[in-house]
Order: structure tokens, then C-alpha cells, then sequence
């Protein structure tokens, strides 16, 4: 079993490039705007449903590695090796949460493609509408768990390349006779 080694350095790439990973996920799906119903979203939420899927499963296996090292080598688990599981960790929970949304987009989807087969009227148009509506919120709601995901990422990595300050040196008393 490999020891938990990643310098401060490698900790905050680490970070950054999950961050980036989620971002790009989140790039891909339409704004609230671009939200049209047919083939082609359905192709963009089977694509991003994988790679998300895939990026959660990254985010827990690295969770799990960290948990087994530190369990392991506990004497050579540091403060900043916490805070990177923990980032981890955050992350793995708004993608999970933005992946579930995403399944809540493909039933929406697939609730509008059985309505485009029924026959038109007042009902439909207004049942029509509302599962429009759930669908561009489920798509809204992925965006913004992925967004919370990766700005946590990003403010953790930042945060351990921040040194604090060495404090001024204080005054030695005044001696008196």
C-alpha cells in the first residue's frame, strides 16, 4: 500500500484538477435557456451522466485510499492530508447530489417524450410545461451542485498555499529599578 506522500504542492493539483474535472462536466450541460427536449439533450445527459459517474467514482476512491493510509501510517498523516480527504470527501457529497439530479433531468426527459405521443389538449399543454419546467430545474440544480463542488475544491487548495504571516516580534518588557 502506497503511504500518503503527496506533498502540499501535489495535494493542491490534486484539488485543482478534480475541480477542473467537475467544471467541465457542469460546461456541458445546457443553461436554462438551451434547454430543448429531444435526441440530442438526451445525448448530453448520457455522456455527462457517465463522466460524472466516473469523476464520483474517482472522488471515493481516493477518499477510501486516504482513510486506508492514514488507518495504516497514521504517524505520517499531516493536517493537510486531512483537509485534502475532507475537500474530497465535500466534493464526492455535491456530485453525488448533482448526479441525482441528473436522474431527476432523464425522467423529466423521458416524461416529455411519452407526453409528445399522446394527443394534444389543454391538460397535456399544461403537463407539457410543467415537466419542461422540472427538467431545466433538475439541469439548474446539477449545475449548481457541481458548482459548489468544485469552488469547495478550489478554496481548499488555495487555502494550504496561503502561509500565514510569522507574527511580529513583541517588545521584551520594560525593567525598572
Amino acid at each position: 500500500m502506497r503511504t500518503p506522500s503527496l506533498s502540499d504542492p501535489d495535494q493542491r493539483m490534486l484539488l485543482h484538477d478534480a475541480a477542473d474535472r467537475i467544471n467541465t462536466v457542469a460546461d456541458q450541460l445546457p443553461l436554462p435557456d438551451q434547454v430543448q427536449p429531444g435526441p440530442r439533450l438526451s445525448e448530453i445527459l448520457d455522456d455527462e451522466v457517465r463522466h460524472l459517474a466516473r469523476l464520483l467514482g474517482y472522488l471515493a476512491g481516493e477518499n477510501a485510499f486516504r482513510h486506508r493510509a492514514a488507518a495504516s501510517y497514521p504517524h505520517q498523516t499531516t493536517p493537510s492530508h486531512r483537509r485534502t480527504t475532507l475537500a474530497l470527501a465535500r466534493a464526492a457529497e455535491a456530485a453525488g447530489a448533482a448526479l441525482a439530479a441528473l436522474g431527476g433531468a432523464v425522467h423529466c426527459l423521458g416524461v416529455l417524450a411519452d407526453l409528445s405521443h399522446q394527443d394534444p389538449g389543454r391538460a397535456s399543454t399544461r403537463t407539457v410545461a410543467t415537466a419542461h419546467q422540472q427538467l431545466v430545474e433538475r439541469l439548474a440544480e446539477s449545475r449548481a451542485h457541481l458548482a459548489r463542488a468544485a469552488k469547495s475544491l478550489r478554496t481548499a487548495a488555495d487555502a494550504r498555499s496561503i502561509r500565514p504571516a510569522p507574527s511580529p516580534p513583541t517588545a521584551a518588557p520594560a525593567r525598572t529599578r
